[in-house]
């Protein structure tokens, strides 16, 4: 008879979802984690779901996708949702965290969950045999991805990420800068930097003239649009900045009661408003530049950086002809991958199949059908994106309306969208009342 126990390798978002969903059916989980032993350079504490880019999770209404991603997991049961909700900040219209919070109560709950042990040490092989979720991360060491490059018997892809730069609150002159949000929506939880058309010319050839950091590969293109670095932005037209991370539009100067040329935003980082990322600001300047270029943004003059930007590369596996539906390896059932390494990209998305790889294992150990997720839901949406994919061209994909099975009535979109969440939400209210977890 097979033991009730399974393997989760990696305790990043999707890795601890996965360990946090195998336990809440009262299965032993043997959660392997490489740091402190092994760390990355994206990497900057030993705390457990570490959010190694930005702090945002993005929109939180159902009209919009990832925000229906989100519901469906708080209604299933989400680990990373509880502790999102628990360490969030005020950012507008979206879901952002305090990021330490946020990883201390994923590390607090899985470390005194009974049904779960963390292991610390870099794991370098593959298990043979047994129940394993695979969940290494995009920036997953040298000999794991050697070994799952020879068990899916394929190469892995790859694709460059960013961070962008955090200040600290006490440096921003508040003189010049002030708060505000978008269109008024939830307050004014950002701090806002505003450009005139003069100030703008000036920050926009500095910025694309600054120096930065060679990166072999980088020269491919492969960077995934939703992080690419402002300075690449840039680049792409004077202004494309203006239509993208430095929009002015739905922003007012409280000191000329117009809208700005432009305008720089910073997003709070932490719960009590000390550090302050800049929104939209992935980069791969050399930090010297970052400091140069991004202190002639109005009210940053004399910005202290708590963290420069940083740029890194991220690794995914082919998933369409690799993969099921259910994440799970077609020529090796009982091994599971979840996390960016599938090709889904976010951290909703990553913790979604994290999410998903942990039930239908769970559901294996205990010898039970697995749920079925549909494409009527954004997470069985996203499952099928990543297995499916039938383009010569699979790249990282955040979830999107696009890859849910629609439905045709005359609406407007946001109508039409709210109405595929609702029929979402009925099917994960359907699939709720299937499941049987314990109550911790």
């Amino acid at each position: 008879m097979q033991s009730k126990s399974a393997v989760v390798i990696g305790a990043g978002l999707a890795g601890c979802e996965a360990a946090y969903q195998l336990a809440r059916f009262g299965i032993g989980v043997s959660l392997y984690e490489s740091k402190p032993h092994y760390t990355s350079p994206a990497h900057h504490s030993d705390g457990l779901a570490e959010l190694v880019c930005s702090n945002s999770l993005r929109a939180d209404g159902t009209a919009n996708a990832v925000g229906l991603l989100k519901q469906e997991m708080r209604d299933i049961g989400s680990l990373i949702m509880e502790a999102a909700d628990f360490s969030k900040v005020p950012a507008g219209g979206a879901l952002a965290v305090d990021r330490n919070q946020f990883s201390e109560y994923i590390t607090q709950k899985i470390s005194q969950n009974v049904h779960i042990n963390v292991t610390r040490e870099e794991v370098t092989t593959l298990p043979e045999g047994g129940i394993i979720v695979v969940s290494p991360g995009p920036l997953c060491s040298g000999p794991l991805a050697q070994s799952i490059s020879k068990t899916i018997g394929s190469d892995m892809l790859s694709f460059f990420d960013a961070a962008s730069p955090i200040v600290t609150a006490e440096s921003i002159d508040m003189d010049k800068a002030f708060y505000a949000s978008r269109y008024g929506k939830g307050g004014d939880d950002y701090i806002n930097c505003a450009m005139s058309e003069e100030q703008y010319r000036a920050f926009y050839e500095a910025l694309t003239g600054a120096e930065t950091v060679q990166m072999k590969g980088f020269e491919d293109g492969k960077v995934f649009e939703g992080c690419m670095p402002v300075e690449t932005m840039g680049r792409r037209g004077y202004q494309t900045l203006t239509f993208g991370p430095l929009k002015p539009k739905g922003i007012r100067d409280p000191k000329t009661d117009k809208m700005p040329y432009a305008v720089v935003q910073l997003r709070r980082e932490d719960r009590e408003g000390r550090l302050w990322g800049l929104v939209g600001f992935q980069t791969h300047l050399k930090f010297g530049e970052q400091k140069r270029v991004f202190s002639m943004i109005p009210g940053l003059e004399n910005a202290e950086f708590a963290r420069y930007g940083v740029m890194h590369r991220n690794t995914y596996i082919k998933s369409p002809g690799l993969l099921n539906e259910n994440y799970e390896l077609k020529h090796r059932p009982g091994t599971f991958f979840a996390g960016q390494i599938t090709g889904v990209e976010g951290y909703i998305e990553s913790a979604s199949s994290g999410m998903l790889a942990g039930l239908f294992a769970a559901h294996d150990v205990l010898g039970k059908p697995r749920p079925v997720f549909s494409a009527d839901t954004a997470c069985g949406a996203l499952a099928k994106y990543v297995s499916g994919y039938v383009g010569g061209d699979f790249q990282p994909m955040n979830i999107t309306f696009g890859i849910m099975n629609t439905i045709k009535m005359k609406a407007r979109k946001k109508e039409r969208r709210l109405a595929i969440s609702r029929r979402a939400l009925e099917e994960i209210g359907r699939i709720k009342a299937q499941l049987n977890p314990l109550s911790f």
